[in-house]
Formats: C-alpha cells, sequence, structure tokens
C-alpha cells in the first residue's frame, strides 16, 4: 500500500495517468484470505478512519524442506491514525510468550497451549504447501494477536524477504545507515580460494553453532552502505552477532529501516524512472500477499497517499530491551512488559500519538548519516 500511495505522489502526472500507474502496481500484487475468522465484518466496510494492518515477513530459502515448519520471521503491527497522515509500525519480537488458540486446519489440529509467537504462522500452516500453508498460517497468528491485544486487523499482507532481493536488483543498489557492527553467520568467503563459503555451522533451528575455520564472514560495519541485492537480503537476515548484543530487537529495526530504506529509493530512484518502473512494479508485486479486507487496494492507496517513507515511525515493544523469562517445554521467552500492552492498547484505541508523547524513547531513532548511538538493551 505505500509502495501504490508512493507511486501516486512521485508520478506528477494527471489522475488518468495516476490511475493506470495504481492499476499497473496493484494488478501484480497476489491477493488472498489470510486473515480469515480473525478479520473484522466485511459488510459495509470502508476506508475512512483508523486501521491496523498485520504485516508478517517470510525468511524462506531456495531449496527449503516443505516438511519443515514456517516460522514467521517479522511480525509487525502498522497502525494508521483516523487522519491518515503517518504509519506507526510496531514490532512484536518473535519469541515473544502468547497462548496461541486451539486450531484445526484441515490436515493437523494444534491444542491451545503457551508459545512464541511466531510458531503460531508455523502450527497454524503445518502439514500444508503453497497458499494453503500462507493463509492459514496467517489466520492463526492474527488470531493469536487478536486474543493478546484486541486487535482485529482491517487488511494484511505477507512480505518475503527473499523476493526484496528481486526488487534491490531492479535498482541496482540500496542505501541506509547501518547503525551497529554486523557480522553475517550466513555468506563468507574461503581464504583460499575467494570463493563463496559459510562461515558459520548453524543447526537445524537456525541458531549458531561454531566458526568454520579458513572462511571470513561478510562484515557491515557501522556507517554509510549501498548494499547490492545479495548484501541487502543477508544484512537483515542477521541477528546473532550484532555488536550492540541486540539480538531480534536489533534485527527488527534492520528490517524496519531496509523497507524504509526502498520505499526512500524506489520513490527517487525507480518510479520516476521510465526504464525501470515496470520490472519495479513487478518485482514488489512479487514479494507480498496481500488480504485487503474487503476494501479495493486502490481505495487504500488513495486514502493513505499522504504517507511518506518519512511518515513512517517504529516504535520498539519493551523499549529494545531485553524481558526474558525460562519456561519449561519453550525455552528462552520474551514476555512484554505493562508499558508494552500500554502500547499495543493505544494501537488498538487509535492514540499512539498520545503514547508517544508520553514515551518518547520508545521511538526508534532514524537511521540517517550521522544518527547517534543505538543504546544496548539490558537483560531485565
Amino acid at each position: 500500500m505505500a509502495f501504490g500511495a508512493a507511486t501516486v505522489l512521485a508520478s506528477g502526472i494527471a489522475l488518468a495517468g495516476s490511475q493506470w500507474l495504481l492499476h499497473a502496481a496493484t494488478s501484480k500484487v497476489d491477493q488472498q484470505n489470510l486473515l480469515g475468522a480473525a478479520a473484522p465484518e466485511r459488510k459495509h466496510v470502508s476506508v475512512t478512519g483508523a486501521k491496523n494492518i498485520l504485516l508478517v515477513g517470510l525468511d524462506t530459502r531456495p531449496g527449503q524442506d516443505p516438511s519443515q515448519l514456517i516460522r514467521s520471521d517479522s511480525i509487525i503491527l502498522m497502525h494508521i491514525p483516523a487522519d491518515h497522515s503517518k504509519a506507526y509500525l510496531v514490532s512484536l519480537p518473535r519469541d515473544s510468550l502468547v497462548t496461541i488458540p486451539a486450531y484445526d486446519n484441515g490436515v493437523a489440529k494444534h491444542q491451545k497451549g503457551e508459545a512464541k509467537i511466531n510458531a503460531a504462522f508455523a502450527f497454524g500452516s503445518q502439514g500444508l504447501t503453497g497458499s494453503a500453508a500462507m493463509s492459514h498460517g496467517f489466520e492463526l497468528l492474527a488470531l493469536t494477536i487478536k486474543n493478546l491485544t484486541g486487535i482485529t486487523p482491517d487488511a494484511g499482507a505477507i512480505i518475503d524477504f527473499q523476493g526484496f532481493k528481486q526488487v534491490v536488483q531492479v535498482l541496482g543498489k540500496v542505501c541506509m545507515y547501518v547503525d551497529e557492527d554486523t557480522t553475517s553467520i550466513h555468506i563468507g568467503k574461503d581464504n583460499k580460494t575467494g570463493k563463496f563459503a559459510r562461515p558459520y555451522k548453524i543447526n537445524p533451528d537456525g541458531t549458531l553453532n561454531h566458526k568454520i575455520p579458513g572462511v571470513t564472514a561478510n562484515f557491515y560495519a557501522k556507517g554509510q552502505h549501498c548494499f547490492t541485492p545479495s548484501e541487502a537480503l543477508d544484512f537483515v537476515r542477521q541477528r546473532d552477532l550484532l555488536a550492540n548484543n541486540d539480538y531480534d530487537y536489533g534485527r527488527q529495526r534492520h528490517q524496519q529501516q531496509f523497507l524504509k530504506a526502498v520505499l526512500k529509493q524506489a520513490v527517487n530512484d525507480g518510479f520516476n524512472s521510465p526504464t525501470k518502473l515496470p520490472g519495479l512494479l513487478t518485482a514488489i508485486g512479487k514479494t507480498m500477499t496481500v488480504d485487503d479486507g474487503g476494501i479495493p487496494l486502490e481505495d487504500w492507496v488513495f486514502a493513505m497517499r499522504a504517507i511518506d517513507p518519512d511518515s513512517l515511525v517504529t516504535i520498539k515493544t519493551n523499549n529494545g530491551a531485553f524481558n526474558s523469562r525460562s519456561v519449561p517445554g519453550i525455552g528462552e521467552a520474551e514476555v512484554l512488559n505493562e508499558t508494552s500492552m500500554q502500547l499495543l492498547r493505544a494501537v488498538k484505541n487509535d492514540t499512539v500519538a498520545a503514547f508517544v508523547a508520553q514515551n518518547p524513547t520508545w521511538v526508534a531513532k532514524d537511521t540517517a548519516a550521522g544518527a547517534g548511538p543505538t543504546p544496548t538493551p539490558t537483560k531485565n
């Protein structure tokens, strides 16, 4: 939706031309019923008023074993206030301890119980493939969030970070400020041959095992960077070897910063380029699957056209500080503190601006060159 709104803003041409661009953009997007039972009543839906959109990022890999559970890598509630002037991005840590409701996807049944929130998508999609896995995984995750927060998402989208590699390929590069030294656990070079090699042994659950001798890992130093497609995708995957030891909070922040940087560069370099625009729209469309909540995408776009990249405000749950608890059978899990729950109630009640005014440190700093250092999370 943000890309579509940017299309309207950046086109600078007559309304008829904007409508053509809108159709070109929205026709590339795969649309599917993702929210299912978590959706609001779809009769008489309107794009007016405050809106909450659930964004789920998946980090699928080429050749991934289809029998493996698909866990959501990034979970963002995008809150748009009633005046549609800006958007607030609230990330839920994927290790958040929640109660996942009972669910039957027709192939596998899940019993109600406590788990990390990213397991909701996995339990919902278990035993399924393709679009069925996406819709059922998303539905159970949305139901879990609804039970936790009382928020009924008005729309939703699945974003494939692997697909953003193609977006960066069309743009040529994406430039952004890296706010902490980051070492890759996925990509490196063999010190003898100079060819690609994996720098670390990774456990089946994605956790770090050990360093592989003779391989130098990719390293992204703090400062301004212009990423190639493979570097960009590699950077947003990292959480284990971040200089500030902020793990998932760091990765959340970097993914938000990356999405914002892609949007800015698309506006500056892509939408104004007749040669890049067709390929850019196609690549963007392939990165996402959208549930429009019963409101045509074109209506969403026109309603949200005042929101540009600088109007995206990112907010840190738990103020970016770890609040972990060891849970038998689950392991170390993040517990959302009372202030985080106040933030989620503000999202539900459209009072996020007041929350931000009372808790200014919870707003993540922008990533422009020269931005101040990111505070190191502390164990509570």
